[in-house]
């Protein structure tokens, strides 16, 4: 299916869903329900096994996403997005959600960087990044192990200097069949 006739389909299917008022059953407020606040993978097998999984409903939980479930930097978006929620959407815990089998796992940057060159992106714009201080090798890399992973975004996000004190932030991993969840660290004991 190429993009445009996906983009028609989604604005003809909204454009009924709005005439017959369907957004109603989804009203809520900005503020979540439970006061949480989970980072999980961007996985399509997870849109609806992990709410389903984990008991939430829409308005109970604020929910980032991104490949692995990972932060990376500890003043990127996603850290930004999770201190967001805290101080102005009254979220009072954090999840890391991370899966088994994610793409993210064993990642390496060659592959990706190879399929940016066969898509038009030129060795000079590498070049030109990896001069002006981006180790793209790194940027692009996955991690080895998921709890690892985990157990890093957790410690970033429990020690971060605008973190306020006394916020869980709790480590779990998905199974993307079963929707079993696997504690890796919890919040209320550390």
């Amino acid at each position: 299916m190429t993009e445009s006739r996906l983009l028609n389909e989604i604005l003809t299917y909204n454009q009924k869903f709005v005439e017959n008022r369907e957004y109603e059953k989804y009203e809520t407020t900005k503020f979540p329900n439970k006061r949480t606040v989970i980072l999980t993978c961007m996985d399509t097998r997870l849109l609806e096994l992990l709410p389903k999984a984990m008991n939430l409903g829409n308005g109970d939980v604020k929910t980032i996403k991104n490949a692995g479930a990972l932060v990376s930097h500890p003043f990127g978006s996603i850290m930004r997005s999770i201190l967001i929620a805290v101080y102005q959407l009254q979220a009072e815990e954090v999840l890391v959600v991370a899966h088994y089998d994610c793409g993210m796992s064993g990642l390496k940057a060659e592959p990706v960087i190879e399929s940016m060159k066969d898509r038009g992106v030129s060795e000079e714009t590498i070049n030109t990044l990896t001069y002006s201080g981006i180790n793209i090798n790194k940027w692009l890399h996955g991690f080895d192990n998921v709890t690892e992973s985990v157990e890093h975004s957790v410690e970033v996000i429990k020690n971060h200097p605008l973190m306020p004190e006394g916020i869980p932030v709790h480590g779990l991993v998905i199974d993307p069949k079963t929707g079993k969840l696997d504690l890796i660290i919890d919040g209320y004991k550390n």
